[in-house]
């Protein structure tokens, strides 16, 4: 049993900043990692730019340089692999947690390598892992997915694109610059006008000229091997197709937080309980940080204004255990 001060759950860049905020106030620390280093973003579109610009993405004191104002994915990897390397973070890849348990004061963490015993616990898991799902039958066909990479396995294809926000904008002007006949499929009356300023009138004008067939106000009803049937307010219609790639979303992995008795809130957004100021939990000892803390709002939480977490816990952190070591002597 490995026994630490302060295990972090995640090795995406809020969880990279709350280990060098830990590592300069010189805690007993490790993150753990279930994949890649910042495993959301290693699995993000291939030709993906973010939207923050680099400078707002900096952590640690160490600069983002990039050749864009807005960093692509390639440069944002760089980046964070370059942190890690500066401050020689202490740092587990490829360790799932697998089960979490509250003992005592301190909490008990199995993970598929081993086991710890940590006074602290930060959870920064993100919610790239878990997709939105349609409901619908056929969803768990091979020709659906809830992810995509590049345009190429998709030239010639018949696609449909299910969603309005910036992954289904990208994906379907992507795979349609590369010659797949692309089928937009919206359950709102117009595109997310929240989209990237610079992408959302280039996809607006090939639905109007009708490159991009757009279906508004519009679910999946069925997918079929060779076509996917759709309730729009015309009635039911049937589309040829060869791959559906469903861009609906993501929800975070509630499994950790239920297991520990965090409080999630009754309304739509589903948000785990937790201080504004310190970010710990309704549990104590048990910090939230990053987009986890949205619950099912993804649009409000973004790495540019959840990197201050990181300081704020490991403050809060530090000023209770000095106070604990005042009251111990």
């Amino acid at each position: 049993m490995v026994k630490l001060e302060l295990l972090i759950i995640g090795a995406g860049p809020i969880g990279l900043a709350c280990g060098i905020e830990a590592q300069k106030k010189g805690l007993n620390y490790r993150i753990i990692e279930k994949g890649v280093l910042t495993n959301s973003i290693f699995n993000y579109p291939v030709n993906m730019t973010f939207f923050s610009t680099s400078e707002k993405l900096e952590m640690g004191d160490i600069p983002f340089m990039s050749i864009a104002n807005k960093p692509t994915r390639p440069e944002a990897l760089e980046y964070y692999r370059r942190i890690v390397r500066h401050y020689k973070l202490s740092i587990h890849l490829y360790e799932e947690v697998q089960t979490l348990e509250k003992t005592g004061d301190d909490f008990l963490v199995h993970t598929s390598k081993g086991v710890y015993l940590t006074e602290k616990l930060v959870v920064a898991t993100g919610f790239y892992d878990l997709p939105n799902t349609m409901n619908v039958p056929g969803e768990d066909l091979p020709k659906v997915t809830h992810y995509y990479k590049e345009p190429w396995p998709y030239i010639g294809q018949k696609i449909m694109v299910v969603g309005g926000g910036n992954s289904a904008v990208d994906v379907a002007l992507e795979t349609w610059r590369k010659g797949a006949e692309v089928t937009m499929v919206v359950m709102k009356p117009q595109i997310d006008q929240t989209v990237k300023y610079w992408v959302l009138p280039d996809i607006e004008n090939r639905i109007k000229e009708g490159s991009i067939k757009g279906y508004f106000n519009t679910t999946v009803k069925e997918i079929r091997e060779k076509e996917v049937l759709l309730h729009t307010p015309e009635g039911e219609v049937a589309v040829e197709n060869d791959f559906v790639l469903a861009m609906t979303g993501y929800k975070p992995n509630f499994t950790l937080l239920d297991q520990l008795g965090v409080q999630l809130s009754l309304d739509e957004k589903r948000q785990p309980c937790y201080d504004s100021e310190s970010q710990e939990s309704n549990v104590p000892g048990l910090y939230l940080a990053g987009v986890v803390c949205g619950g099912l709002n993804t649009r409000e939480f973004f790495i540019e204004n959840t990197i201050v977490h990181a300081r704020s816990i490991i403050a809060d952190i530090v000023k209770k255990k000095q106070l604990a070591s005042r009251v111990e002597k």
